[in-house]
């Protein structure tokens, strides 16, 4: 019986180009806020809700860790390795994993987003803020990073059950008992 494309998961060389497209459309974000918000006034788009706003972070989320360019070398680096290492993990012949491949992929692409700013200009480019909750200003890929951490976190407790991630880690043997 011939299998349906529709149930194998998706292809790695597309995760990758989506990928690559994502991280091209963060890196092109951050260049139009160099290019137009960088030593000028905040932009506002919608009065008391959104603003264009230019910063370099030289942290992380909320600016913690501030100038540690090593440990987010480092720290995305594991996570690149460990996130590879899962993505090849999951079976080829269903698509039941696809929505995980998806939010690894994505969350990929935010951190890689954030790691070439970090080697090229040592500091994150920031434009995004929040204004009517005074969030912190955060960028393309921070979204990509959120948004893809939370759908995976929904989709652990909500929609995989233990059967399936048996499938990508593995059973351990029985003891015959």
């Amino acid at each position: 019986m011939s299998k349906n494309v529709d149930q194998k998961r998706t292809s790695p060389l597309i995760l990758l180009l989506a990928g690559v497209i994502l991280v091209i459309f963060d890196q092109f974000t951050k260049h139009l806020a160099v290019s137009h918000l960088a030593g000028r006034e905040a932009r506002v788009l919608i009065p008391g809700v959104l603003e264009l706003r230019y910063l370099e972070n030289n942290g992380a989320a909320f600016s913690m860790l501030q100038n540690q360019q090593w440990f987010f070398y480092i720290l995305t680096a594991v996570f690149l390795i460990l996130a590879i290492w899962l993505m090849r993990k999951v079976p080829l012949d269903t698509a039941v994993f696809n929505p995980l491949l998806w939010s690894l992929a994505v969350l990929c692409a935010g951190a890689v987003g954030n790691l070439i700013d970090r080697i090229v200009h040592r500091y994150v480019v920031d434009f995004i803020y929040f204004s009517i909750i005074n969030f912190p200003i955060f960028n393309v890929a921070d979204i990509y990073v959120t948004v893809s951490v939370i759908l995976l976190i929904v989709l652990i407790l909500f929609r995989y059950k233990d059967s399936d991630l048996q499938k990508i880690f593995g059973k351990k043997e029985s003891t015959g008992q």
